[in-house]
């Protein structure tokens, strides 16, 4: 019996070489198609001025304006994020609690939501004539329009990347090794530090990670709040856009260019920490 299913096994798992190579040769052109050619049209014509003129376009005030706004944007929403996102993946892994499943929707709340909708809800709210309009007006409080919307904009649309990571992971791992530390007389603090976080750790950069590539590449809810006020409530997508449609378009390819090659380390890093925590994972899993 065994020798007469091993056949009909590969039957079924094997494939004709031909089939193989046409879904090989799908899959390369696809790649090709809509990863690699978009990719070199945007070096290709961020470079057509030459090394200049992509130089030049850097050094423009608004570019850097427009590179420094998303840094900054990035640099206070991941750190947010993260502290959310352990807090929110600690909360709903390790206890059971009343609202529970609604956190966790609340959590893929932006993954549903379309951006450009979350910042009219915030224009909607912050803005002159929303909700905390007034207030904010006689207290000459800036949010819309302004640095502290885009954050929030910024940090509503990322939050879900780290607590995402992190909330099946936790979930696998169980509580018997923060149990065990708990009993032996380690405090709460100290058994997050030198169990929880390094049993998390892989996952925890792979959210980051994904966090920060959505931050400085966010467009849709960030311009609705932003203004487009040149210099300095634009970042680079806006500021790529606002190039383009003046026609300046080696300006708009240069600037594109640096949010391209920042995808590109984002991918490399990526599959990085995937081969890593994959491996541990393993190691873990067969232990």
């Amino acid at each position: 019996m065994v020798a007469t299913s091993r056949p009909h096994v590969n039957s079924v798992i094997s494939e004709p070489l031909w089939v193989r190579l046409a879904l090989i040769a799908l899959a390369l052109v696809f790649l090709g198609l809509f990863l690699m050619l978009p990719l070199f049209v945007v070096f290709a014509e961020a470079l057509r001025g030459g090394i200049g003129a992509y130089v030049e376009a850097f050094t423009e005030p608004d570019a850097l304006a427009a590179i420094r706004l998303t840094l900054i944007t990035a640099a206070i929403s991941v750190p947010l994020n993260i502290v959310f996102g352990v807090a929110a993946a600690w909360a709903i892994a390790k206890f059971d609690f009343a609202g529970k499943s609604l956190l966790i929707t609340f959590i893929d709340l932006p993954f549903s939501v379309s951006p450009v909708i979350a910042g009219l809800i915030y224009v909607l709210l912050f803005g002159a004539h929303g909700w905390f309009g007034p207030w904010l007006v006689a207290n000459d409080v800036e949010i819309i329009f302004a640095v502290p919307g885009i954050v929030i904009a910024t940090i509503f649309v990322t939050f879900p990347f780290v607590a995402r990571e992190l909330i099946p992971l936790m979930q696998e791992q169980g509580n018997e090794e923060e149990e065990a530390a708990l009993s032996l007389g380690a405090g709460g603090w100290q058994t997050f530090r030198r169990v929880t976080l390094p049993n998390i750790k892989w996952g925890l950069i792979y959210g980051v990670l994904l966090c920060n590539a959505r931050a400085m590449g966010e467009f849709g809810a960030v311009s609705v709040v932003s203004g487009h006020i040149r210099g300095e409530t634009n970042t680079m997508p806006l500021h790529v856009e606002i190039l383009y449609n003046e026609y300046n378009f080696t300006a708009a390819f240069a600037i594109a260019s640096l949010l391209a090659l920042l995808a590109l380390v984002t991918l490399v890093l990526k599959t990085v920490l995937e081969w890593r925590y994959g491996a541990e994972l393993a190691a873990a899993r067969r232990l």
